[in-house]
């Protein structure tokens, strides 16, 4: 009788090589942890050295200092993933920046909406054209790009950079889908609502009011744990995904069907 503990997931990923952006913390970090239990070798990329170290070291990955914006620096990512594991299956792109500067586009300027445009869609951009070589060659692949639910829902609580760069990302992730669909590569846009992260933790402390006057708009009357969104990275990499490609794959709790929500 085997000895081994028992894992609580289905290993749908062995020996698979997973590159994972923004990987030191939040969603990024949840989701290391999940495709490493499902099997994979993960590739941890981050600009944070300490901390996407100790995540490559948690899983036994590999780790990879990476400026997502800077296009070198992404193709050194996808090659090292190929050089040290031989493949490149899985690429979630998921890296991004929320920073307080992006506000209403009344007071938004053009230095910060750059720098949200950068972080969170031209880095996607490049992450996308890194990848697709190894994929094409492999004749399959998945790639998940971490857009979000403000891509599909208008806000008054604008952050106007932010939501347009989540848009670029959702219509970026459609269009590669149906490009690629034949050389048997998926391109999925996860559309995470309002997750538990330290990022939102901090804004939200700084501004219980704020909090408030999201939270009441979540049918279920709570934020996601980072957990969740990864559970839903890892079926969007895996083969239960086999025909969910060019997809809008909302995970926000029932945000985006909601109208009238419970007292």
């Amino acid at each position: 009788m085997s000895t081994e503990t028992p894992t609580p997931y289905s290993r749908r990923l062995p020996g698979r090589t997973a590159v994972v952006t923004g990987a030191a913390g939040g969603i990024g970090l949840a989701t290391v942890r999940r495709l490493a239990a499902e099997g994979a070798h993960v590739v941890c990329a981050d600009i944070d050295e300490k901390a996407g170290r100790a995540a490559a070291d948690e899983v036994g990955g590999l780790f990879v200092r990476t400026d997502v914006t800077d296009q070198e620096q992404v193709e050194a990512l996808f090659r090292a993933a190929d050089d040290t594991y031989g493949s490149v299956d899985v690429a979630f792109n998921n890296a991004g920046i929320s920073p307080p500067e992006d506000d209403s586009i009344l007071t938004t300027g053009l230095d910060a909406w750059r720098r949200v445009q950068d972080v969170n869609l031209t880095s996607v951009y490049l992450c996308c054209k890194a990848a697709l070589p190894y994929m094409r060659r492999q004749g399959k692949g998945s790639i998940i790009n971490t857009a979000s639910f403000v891509a599909v829902l208008g806000s008054a609580t604008s952050q106007i950079s932010y939501t347009a760069s989540k848009g670029g990302v959702l219509a970026l992730s459609r269009e590669l889908g149906v490009q690629f669909a034949r050389d048997g590569i998926r391109v999925n846009a996860l559309c995470p609502g309002p997750v538990n992260t330290p990022l939102l933790k901090e804004l939200f402390a700084k501004d219980p009011e704020r909090a408030a006057r999201r939270l009441v708009h979540v049918p279920g009357g709570r934020f996601a744990d980072p957990e969740e969104i990864a559970a839903a990275v890892a079926f969007l990499a895996s083969d239960d995904a086999s025909f969910v490609n060019a997809a809008d794959f909302l995970v926000d709790g029932g945000i985006s069907g909601a109208y009238v929500t419970p007292r």
